[in-house]
């Protein structure tokens, strides 16, 4: 299995969903993070197992959460550039 690498924005995305999810509800920022790493457990075990939705870069989506990692498979790592809600812009993260 390869490493996973987190884009700085992407980090920082799930992050402040995480905080916006948690001052919804007590623990649902803390259920977010867990569907997140879901997803990322997920796309260690089989990454090409999931679209390619532009270029070489892929979606996996969160259970229970209207999100997607989106991903780009590396020699050497997985590349996270996005933890995108899926109502959001959905090209904003191309420039990663």
């Amino acid at each position: 299995m390869k490493p996973i690498r987190f884009h700085p924005d992407a980090d920082t995305e799930m992050i402040d969903a995480a905080v916006w999810y948690e001052s919804q509800q007590p623990d649902l920022g803390k259920r977010f993070l867990a569907a997140v790493q879901d997803a990322l457990n997920r796309i260690e075990l089989n990454p090409e197992l999931y679209a390619l939705v532009e270029g070489d870069v892929r979606r996996c989506l969160t259970r229970t959460f209207p999100f997607g990692v989106l991903f780009r498979i590396k020699p050497d790592f997985i590349a996270v550039i996005g933890v995108m809600h899926l109502h959001r812009d959905p090209d904003y993260w191309e420039n990663r």
